[in-house]
């Protein structure tokens, strides 16, 4: 099958912008993005991704738009709990690639790595298990949502101390005004959507 789209367009989004009635553009995924004010505490703007999660079409054109980030030969995808695993797991499965989560401390059964990272107000932690990856995988990690970068940060790093090598870092969305790119430096960072 053939299938022709505008320029850029991958042919799974030209698929699935036929499923959905048709549209001449590629699907703004912005607006899936729900804002909910003072979530979870006051002053705060919270990007609520479960109406793109509701949409096939929008859900099969952000994993079809993360996949389509050359990031070269990708063998494992690590992705961040737990909105990281909704696109994690089926980037891993259309890149054909094995998954890994990176979980909060106390969730994984087995022999665990683990790395501290600073929040506003005191620390968390994530882990991973130590036989996560073969020395030298490639590995793209995933998230939902990149903010101030710690936990991506935190994550990256398990990745590397686990013998994996962090090709690049993905995301949903970027608030890209809190400037988390800077807390991955000399990383590729990419986001199917800025928020200036």
């Amino acid at each position: 099958m053939l299938c022709v789209g505008t320029a850029g367009e991958q042919p799974a989004e030209v698929l699935a912008r036929r499923r959905s009635g048709g549209h001449d553009a590629p699907m703004d995924l912005a607006k899936f993005l729900r804002d909910v004010p003072d979530f979870p505490k006051p002053g705060i703007l919270f990007k609520d991704i479960t109406p793109l999660l509701a949409s096939p079409p929008a859900m099969q054109a952000a994993i079809e738009r993360l996949a389509a980030f050359d990031f070269g030969r990708i063998e494992k995808v690590a992705a961040i709990e737990s909105r990281g695993f909704l696109f994690g797991v089926p980037l891993a499965m259309r890149l054909g690639a094995g998954f890994v989560p990176v979980r909060k401390p106390g969730k994984l059964p087995w022999k665990t790595h683990r790395v501290e990272y600073v929040l506003e107000y005191g620390t968390d932690a994530v882990e991973i298990h130590q036989d996560a990856f073969q020395k030298g995988e490639r590995v793209l990690v995933v998230d939902d949502l990149l903010a101030t970068g710690g936990t991506m940060a935190a994550a990256a790093k398990l990745v590397e101390a686990a013998g994996g090598a962090v090709v690049g870092c993905a995301f949903a969305v970027e608030l890209a005004f809190l400037n988390g790119r800077k807390a991955l430096p000399g990383r590729r960072v990419e986001a199917l959507v800025r928020i200036e």
